[in-house]
């Protein structure tokens, strides 16, 4: 995922999946094909003792994770299915690259890419006058400009995160917004925690520093020294981080400045010259994530020496560019990666290479695999689908016996607002100004990269543009987006297990209702209620309706927070809230509107289960993975979704139907007396 896109999807929305991108087409199965297949069932297991287990256990014993994989379950197949049709778009736009401009961009990018010779032959110098320009750094004021430059220049962003997007409070403005960052393991805890797997991880970690350093010509001395200047650095920057807990807090991130004001608390960096060296123009005032973490830089900016901060900023050059460089650098950048992740083997170059096409250049990959593969009647059937689990939801809130009238008239003003957008963007970015050739790799990517950035830059004083899109077309996942109070599903969602065109409503409404009645809800999760109909940061609830709903999800973080995975890690009931309450109201959500279908009303089995029966099925199978004991490790420290058995299993056992379409039992394990079932939206 491109910079650009994890700034927009960190800032303004929630999503049902993270941490895969993932891309695919829309089908109909063949005839006789089994939504709900008991041959990757394990029926010896009680549904209502663990309902993942009964519906995906031989599944899971028959799929381990592939060599050059993380996990494996449904998402991962349907990448691995997808990735050789992105294989084939582009090998296709390469070998006819002069047809028109989208394949000579993609093609030639492509081709570059594939291009392993070139790529070892140039060695080191795609970065080198980087390199040397940083060496060559005479005060803290250069420091500062390299600070601005590098990030201009496509190569990340040092010290600080910067973006330009809307003002929470004023969402028809943008407003530059400066937030933490600077560091490069995945979360603050990695460098500050002191147990054997976080200093496993940082050990891994500075070996990769050191050997980046080494490859790009570094004696052991100086590459000895780097590493620590590095770690030191870092180290600094995480201990003011706030934790991803915190970060959850519209209100608490939500801190501006006008820009003479901020400059006052930090005396060795004037944001005036800093904004437009970043080329943000026009800027009177900013936002803060985290006043205290930018106070923290700029002291150590003063406190450390001239050398420490050059080390810093070439480390910044080498890790944006490690993997598009030698084989070397790949390999040490995979060898860290595997630290974190426990994945055995590489990915295959080319299809690391097509997800970075559709990270850099996606909506023009994305007009190829809309052409191709999808098809107009998904979008159809898809507004078909929005429209019914919206009229559900809309009743479902006029029925809420612990909310007042008064804030159920402004929550339905909130659901009717709701911008929906699906498939494909109605206006394709034309990436006008990047520069793509055949024999230049790293020069391309720098080039979509700056464009990316420049893209970002320049919104400043321009109308905010509420047509743009934080995923490509044939991206596997949806999103809600708090200040457009929009959602939005890519066209790559629409297809089995989420949704076919041959499967009955239940397969349908478990699957891709259930995604629809997800990102809805985010609209009225932790955050999104924080946010108005018209996007805005603004408190529409009375205080005792606030309260009730504070408590119904305590109730929720309790319950997850006594979920276990790996025997003895939690899940982080505080920090996946908002997903958890996304996927307990969307299940409700689109199990409410399963029931207004012809097919729920028959009653009519299928291969041996109800209508019922198949809805809950096929949530269940939409979360099946496998993944590594590293990869799990990590993700319940990063992601904000629970782990895919719980996802499973969690919303189930505060709904009434589930224990009536399974006839569960008190002596169940999962069973939950129906006092203690904890209903929200």
């Amino acid at each position: 995922m491109s910079s650009m896109k994890k700034q927009f999807l960190m800032m303004a929305t929630a999503c049902i999946m993270s941490g895969i991108s993932t891309h695919a087409v829309a089908q109909s199965k063949p005839a006789g094909f089994k939504y709900i297949d008991k041959a990757n069932m394990d029926l010896t297991v009680k549904p209502g003792d663990n309902f993942y287990m009964y519906a995906n256990g031989t599944w899971l014993r028959n799929n381990p994770v592939p060599g050059s994989k993380t996990r494996w379950g449904s998402f991962d197949m349907l990448r691995e299915e997808s990735s050789q049709r992105l294989r084939t778009l582009l090998e296709e736009a390469a070998a006819n690259s002069g047809k028109n401009r989208i394949n000579q961009m993609v093609g030639d990018f492509y081709t570059s890419a594939m291009d392993s010779a070139a790529i070892e032959a140039r060695g080191i110098l795609p970065i080198k006058a980087e390199l040397d320009r940083i060496n060559d750094l005479k005060n803290t004021q250069a420091v500062l400009n390299e600070v601005a430059g590098l990030r201009t220049r496509g190569f990340g962003s040092p010290l600080f995160g910067m973006a330009v997007g809307q003002d929470r409070k004023n969402v028809n403005q943008y407003i530059p917004q400066i937030s933490q960052g600077g560091t490069t393991l995945p979360d603050r805890d990695y460098y500050l925690k002191d147990d054997p797997r976080s200093f496993k991880i940082r050990e891994a970690y500075y070996n990769y520093v050191y050997q980046l350093f080494n490859l790009s010509g570094e004696n052991a001395v100086n590459a000895t020294y780097n590493a620590d200047a590095v770690m030191r650095i870092e180290t600094a920057l995480a201990k003011m981080q706030y934790s991803r807990v915190e970060m959850r807090d519209p209100y608490k991130l939500y801190n501006k400045f006008a820009v003479k004001d901020l400059l006052a608390t930090t005396p060795s960096i004037n944001w005036n010259n800093m904004l437009v060296q970043m080329k943000v123009n026009g800027a009177d005032s900013v936002l803060v994530n985290n006043p205290a973490f930018i106070k923290t830089a700029d002291l150590l900016l003063s406190a450390l020496p001239l050398q420490d901060w050059k080390s810093y900023l070439k480390w910044n050059v080498l890790k944006s560019a490690a993997p598009y460089l030698t084989a070397a650098f790949v390999q040490e950048n995979f060898k860290y990666n595997q630290a974190i992740s426990g994945q055995k083997e590489q990915t295959p170059r080319w299809q690391r290479m097509a997800g970075l096409i559709d990270n850099t250049l996606g909506e023009m990959l994305g007009q190829l695999y809309v052409e191709r593969y999808f098809k107009p009647e998904a979008k159809q059937r898809m507004q078909v689908l929005v429209s019914n689990l919206a009229t559900t939801f809309e009743e479902r809130i006029k029925r809420l016996d612990w909310m007042s009238a008064e804030t159920k008239k402004r929550g339905i003003e909130k659901l009717n607002a709701f911008t929906k957008k699906i498939a494909y963007p109605d206006k394709w970015k034309d990436y006008q100004g990047v520069v793509i050739s055949k024999n230049d790799f790293v020069a391309n990517v720098l080039s979509a990269n700056t464009w990316a950035y420049n893209d970002m830059v320049t919104r400043m004083g321009q109308p905010v543009d509420r047509t743009q899109w934080g995923m490509t077309p044939p991206t596997i996942n949806a999103y809600y987006n708090s200040s457009n109070n929009e959602i939005v599903f890519p066209a790559a969602i629409l297809q089995f297990p989420f949704f076919d065109f041959g499967a009955d409503d239940a397969i349908n409404y478990g699957g891709i209702g259930a995604v629809i009645g997800h990102e809805m809800t985010h609209g009225f999760d932790d955050q999104g209620r924080q946010f108005a109909a018209d996007g805005n940061l603004k408190d529409w609830w009375t205080k005792e309706d606030a309260d009730k709903f504070k408590a119904r999800a305590d109730l929720v973080v309790n319950q997850y927070n006594n979920l276990t995975v790996l025997d003895t890690l939690h899940v982080n009931g505080r920090l996946t809230l908002g997903e958890n309450l996304a996927d307990l109201g969307g299940l409700s959500i689109a199990y409410e509107a399963f029931t207004k279908t012809k097919q729920f009303k028959d009653a009519k089995p299928i291969d041996g289960f109800t209508p019922a029966q198949r809805f809950f099925l096929s949530w269940a199978q939409v979360w099946r993975s496998n993944a590594l004991p590293e990869t799990q490790a990590q993700l319940i420290l990063t992601d904000s979704h629970s782990p895919g058995i719980h996802r499973a299993n969690g919303p189930i056992v505060n709904m009434d139907a589930w224990y009536q379409a399974f006839n569960i039992k008190p002596t169940d394990k999962m069973f939950v007396p129906k006092e203690k079932r904890i209903s929200v939206w």
